[in-house]
């Protein structure tokens, strides 16, 4: 296979230039995979151009994006392929469509659906391939990577990808735990929502800054409804207490029955509305320990 890719690659050059081309000679390709818990990367370096690189973060399936050393693109599309061999006749280029390019370091990010199908084509011996038509005026441009020495780093990346947490920072930053059983306890589902922001918060020292603002229907009087948002809310911090997080990096708030999700006119619309209501931030710093006696523990203002 090596002397048949060499015999192409010295046809390659032989051939007018349609396009400026950026690939690693045959015998100095490398690819490397690398991560933690929180994203893995598999990339090649791409002479004089940069790296083309899979990315997967946590809680997402990868993709695939282009780095690039100065800014050799300018807006608008390219054409993302998964190049067929050169010694397997027969066989087409097989177009997974465009990509929207900018300026920058990074000039795009494929969907998923096409890094899926690049890496199944790297696995089956072909290239990716980006085609760009270069900024107005200039030469097109063609970014080729190549299948060698492939498979031991894709192992290793799918080493890697089984260590990623269940979920990044952007999906969990933001969470609902419900009560719809009406009590103030937790249970097993919420438990099991709160075990998957427990374990990130533990992963990431930077989060250390959580809001909890509990939430009631409009069943009881407004200050028995006040009274079970904040237990709900409490029963949360609680959790995360006994999980490791120091209780001055959370803040309290309830708010009884003021601001529903959706109007209490059936059952199932006031189970939506009993809820604790989660916000995770970063490099905050440490608030006043919250208690109930606390400035960290706020009651919303009545009317």
């Amino acid at each position: 296979m090596r002397q048949r890719y060499i015999a192409f690659l010295s046809l390659f050059t032989c051939l007018p230039a349609l396009a400026v081309t950026f690939q690693t000679r045959l015998e100095n390709v490398e690819w490397t995979a690398a991560g933690d818990q929180f994203e893995c990367r598999l990339a090649q370096p791409i002479a004089d151009f940069g790296s083309g690189e899979f990315v997967r973060k946590a809680g997402e399936q990868p993709t695939f994006r282009l780095k690039a050393f100065g800014n050799p693109f300018g807006p608008g599309s390219a054409t993302l392929l998964a190049a067929a061999a050169p010694w397997q006749p027969g066989r087409g280029d097989v177009n997974l469509g465009a990509v929207r390019v900018s300026d920058g370091e990074v000039p795009f990010n494929s969907s998923e659906a096409q890094a899926g199908r690049l890496l199944a084509g790297l696995l089956d011996g072909r290239s990716p391939v980006v085609r760009h038509h270069g900024r107005e005026g200039g030469e097109p441009l063609e970014i080729r990577m190549l299948p060698v020495k492939f498979k031991k780093a894709y192992s290793d990346f799918q080493a890697c990808s089984a260590k990623l947490l269940p979920m990044n920072f952007d999906q969990i930053k933001q969470a609902e735990i419900g009560f719809p059983g009406g009590g103030v306890d937790l249970d097993a589902q919420a438990k099991a929502k709160l075990a998957v922001m427990a374990a990130y918060i533990k992963a990431d020292p930077t989060v250390n800054h959580v809001e909890l603002d509990g939430h009631s229907d409009n069943a009881g009087n407004r200050l028995t409804n006040r009274e079970l948002s904040r237990r709900r809310a409490l029963a949360v911090m609680d959790y995360f207490k006994a999980n490791g997080m120091a209780e001055n990096q959370i803040v309290v708030r309830f708010h009884g029955e003021r601001y529903p999700l959706v109007p209490n006119i059936s059952e199932a619309n006031r189970a939506r509305n009993r809820r604790v209501q989660i916000h995770l931030e970063r490099g905050v710093p440490p608030a006043v320990a919250p208690t109930e006696k606390s400035p960290a523990v706020k009651a919303a203002a009545t009317s």
